[in-house]
C-alpha cells in the first residue's frame, strides 16, 4: 500500500470519537461523501456523519478485508461491526476513494445494501423486507 492509503486504512481501523478531530488530515476541505443515507460536500459534513455514528451505535469498528489501488483510485472491502440496542450487527460493504494529488481523499463513495445488511435484520421491518425480496427473486 502507498503511504497515503496506509494512513487512511490505519485511521479508519482505529476510528474513535477522539480521532475524529484528525479527519481533515485525510480529506480535502470540499470532499464529496455518499453512502446509502448521506450525501455531503465538505469535510465538516463527513465529520458530522461519523459523530452521528458514535452517538447512535456502540463499539463501531471497521475491519478491512481487501485494498486495491490503481492510480489515484482506491477500492476497499470491509465489514462494519457495531451494536445497536444490545444486539451485534455486521454490515459488509465496499468503498471507492479518489485521492487528490496531495494524497487526501476528494471522493468517498460507500456501497452497501441497507435492506440486506440492516433492515432485514430488524424485527418487524425484517419480515417486510424478506417478503419484498422474495417477490423480486428469480425462481
Amino acid at each position: 500500500m502507498t503511504p497515503p492509503v496506509q494512513a487512511i486504512v490505519d485511521w479508519y481501523s482505529n476510528l474513535s470519537e477522539k480521532s475524529l478531530h484528525d479527519i481533515s488530515n485525510l480529506y480535502v476541505n470540499d470532499a464529496f461523501f455518499k453512502d446509502p443515507f448521506n450525501e455531503v460536500h465538505d469535510v465538516e459534513g463527513i465529520k458530522k456523519i461519523f459523530s452521528h455514528m458514535f452517538r447512535t451505535t456502540v463499539d463501531p469498528k471497521f475491519v478491512f478485508k481487501e485494498v486495491f489501488e490503481q492510480g489515484n483510485h482506491v477500492f476497499l472491502s470491509w465489514i462494519f461491526h457495531f451494536k445497536l440496542e444490545q444486539k451485534t450487527y455486521e454490515v459488509h460493504g465496499a468503498t471507492h476513494l479518489v485521492l487528490a494529488s496531495s494524497g487526501k481523499i476528494e471522493l468517498h463513495r460507500d456501497y452497501w445494501d441497507p435492506a440486506e445488511e440492516l433492515w432485514q435484520k430488524l424485527p418487524i421491518l425484517g419480515k417486510l423486507v424478506a417478503w419484498l425480496r422474495s417477490k423480486f427473486k428469480a425462481h
